[in-house]
This record gives C-alpha cells, structure tokens and sequence, in this order.
C-alpha cells in the first residue's frame, strides 16, 4: 500500500481490490489489531491534552463573527454551539505541539498557531453550510440546518460571511506562507464540489475520481491546517510534510469511515438521514467496492440512482457485499499511514495522542 502516502489519483482500483480481497479471507480479529497499536504506549486522551489549548474556542470563534445584524449573528452562533468535539482543531493544537517539541523542546502553542485552529472550524463550518445548501439537507448534527430555518439564500450567505470572517482571521497572522497553505483549502472545497457533482464510467477511474474528490472535499482541510501550524513552528521542511501527509492520510480515513456509517449506523446517533449518500446519486467506497460483486450496479453509478427502487436496491447489494468491511480495510490503511508519519517526530504525548487518534477515527460510529 505504498500509494497511499503518495497522490490519492495514483490509485488503481484492481490494486485496491486485489490488497483488500486477500484481507477478506483473514479472521476479523486479525484486521480489529489496531486498537492495540499503542499498547505498549503511555496512554494519551488526544481530548484531554487539547482541551487547554481549545479552551473559549468557540466564544473566540464568535468574537470574529461579531455583527450588528441579529439574524445574521444568529445564524452564524448556530452551529458554534459548542456542542461539539472540536475535531479538526484538536487535531491542529495537538500537532502544533508535536511540531514545537520536535524543533525547540517547547510545550506551548504560539497563538498563531491557536489561530489556524480556530480558522479551520470556521472554513470548515462554512462548507458544511454550503453543503446543505447544495444537498438541500434538513438535518446536520442532529437539528435542522441553516436552508431549513432561514432559506437558502440567507444560508449562502451566512456560509460567505463565516468564509470571509476566516479570511480576516488568516490576514491577521501576517504570514504570506500560512495564507497561501489555507487558502488552497478553499480551492480544493471547491473544486472537489465539482467533482462530487461528476461521474465517471471507468471504474479505475471512478475509484480515482472518488479518493481525489474525498481528499479535496474533507482531508485538504486537515492536512494543510497540519502544515501551517509546523511550518510557524518548525523551519525544517521535512517536518511540514510529516505533518501534511499525517493529516491528509486521517483526513481521508475520516471520511471512508463516515461513508462507512452512512450504511451501519442509525440515523439518530449519525445525526443525519442513513442513505444520504445514495440519495443524492453518489457512490462511496462501500458502494465502489459492492459493485465488484454486483456488476448491475455500474449502470445505478452512472444515472446517480435516479430511478424508482434504485435507492433500495444499492443499499441491499452493498450489506449483501463486503463492500462495508473492504472501505474499512482501506481506513485502516490509512490510518497506518498516518501513524508512521507521526512517528517520525520525537517522542511526546501529543504524538502519542495524534497516534491514539488514528485508532478513534477508525472506532467510531457518528
């Protein structure tokens, strides 16, 4: 799985599916062996250790959404509520960390630092509005969207003023570097919109096509927020591609897992319809990988489930498939991935957390 590390559109599905299919044969205890990855490690809350460093994230957050407008402040607090994990900037602080105590042995986060972790919850919070928007969603992290309460004009447009409140936030830091490193997040968040709304025919390249889109959609974000934080921390180059390529290979794994959910998990718990996926037309890991065993299905791909029964006919081919167990297989490698990055860099909890991380992305079940 050497590719894993490299560009996701160097991927080739039959060498995916050859790796994965020999794995289908193995007992289930043999694959589930990631959870004793750091048996032998101290064990390290990657939550625990970021919650110093994330303390007020949210009250700050709101403080560069400041506006006079009522309606549009309230539709911007509503999804920094501070209800939730914080997950892209614990992963930020955590690797911050790493990275100052790699270089210099030092134990704090610069506040600039702080800074990109608190601009990535928003770019990210941004698209998960336009998302909605785009999706006509009714429902994300458990309670209405933005479209459903205020429309989707008035969502659109929250969604830019959170981007533009970021962009404020990145200029702020004065850095030319940092704003070039986050600002290709906003590229990729676009241009992987585009490719989520493409299909291709080829399966090699649909596989292709799916991973590139997975990386520009959600793991960009994670990956170069990594590689801001190092590079204000660390001048070593080196140290900046650890730190990217440890984000970019979790931030993929993140999302195979989530595409895994959206077949295994209730909607109550997943705080958002099950089958979403398929009902917008789209074809996810575990659907890729069922249509190995399940040719038809290629012909459901192309017109994006758009005839009556496709819906249900997908889902029932995908749990009659490995093609749940297979896109897990394929997050753990991931995952693996990440690990041995991470560990290039010296010895400290936060590494241990960033590893013990990995394991809860993998575990996860919403």
């Amino acid at each position: 799985m050497c590719h894993i590390t490299q560009r996701s559109s160097t991927f080739s599905f039959p060498k995916i599916c050859s790796i994965f299919w020999r794995f289908h044969h193995t007992s289930t205890s043999h694959w589930c062996n990631c959870s004793k990855t750091i048996s032998d490690e101290k064990y390290q809350d990657p939550f625990q250790l970021g919650r110093k460093d994330l303390k007020n994230l949210y009250e700050d957050i709101k403080k560069e959404l400041l506006v006079s407008a009522a309606e549009l402040k309230e539709m911007c607090d509503y999804y920094f509520d501070g209800k939730g994990k914080a997950f892209r900037p614990m992963i930020v602080v955590l690797m911050a960390r790493a990275c100052n105590i790699h270089h210099n042995n030092s134990k704090e986060v610069q506040a600039s630092q702080r800074s990109v972790a608190i601009i990535a919850e928003m770019i990210h919070t941004a698209s998960l509005v336009h998302d909605d928007v785009i999706d006509d969603a009714n429902s994300r992290r458990g309670k209405r969207t933005l479209n459903q309460i205020w429309g989707e004009r008035k969502a659109v447009l929250a969604g830019d003023f959170i981007l533009s409140a970021a962009s404020v936030a990145l200029a702020r830091i004065g850095n030319t570097t940092i704003i070039s490193v986050l600002t290709q997040v906003i590229e990729d968040l676009v241009r992987g919109e585009f490719l989520q709304l493409g299909s291709k025919e080829n399966e090699n390249e649909r596989f292709a096509h799916y991973l590139e889109k997975t990386f520009k959609k959600t793991a960009s974000l994670i990956a170069n927020s990594c590689k801001a934080v190092s590079i204000l921390g660390c001048p070593d180059p080196k140290v900046h591609e650890i730190a990217y390529q440890y984000g970019k290979n979790v931030g993929i794994a993140f999302q195979l897992i989530d595409d895994v959910l959206d077949f295994t998990s209730c909607a109550d718990h997943l705080g958002k319809p099950t089958a979403a996926d398929l009902k917008l037309g789209l074809a996810t890991g575990p659907v890729l990988f069922a249509c190995r065993q399940f040719p038809e299905m290629n012909a459901m791909i192309m017109r994006r489930f758009s005839k009556p029964g496709d819906v249900e006919r997908a889902w029932k081919y995908v749990l009659q498939s490995d093609g749940v167990q297979q896109t897990t297989y394929l997050a753990q490698r991931y995952c693996h991935a990440a690990t041995r990055e991470i560990r290039k860099l010296r010895p400290s909890p936060e590494r241990e957390a960033l590893v013990h991380l990995t394991e809860m992305v993998l575990m996860r079940d919403k």
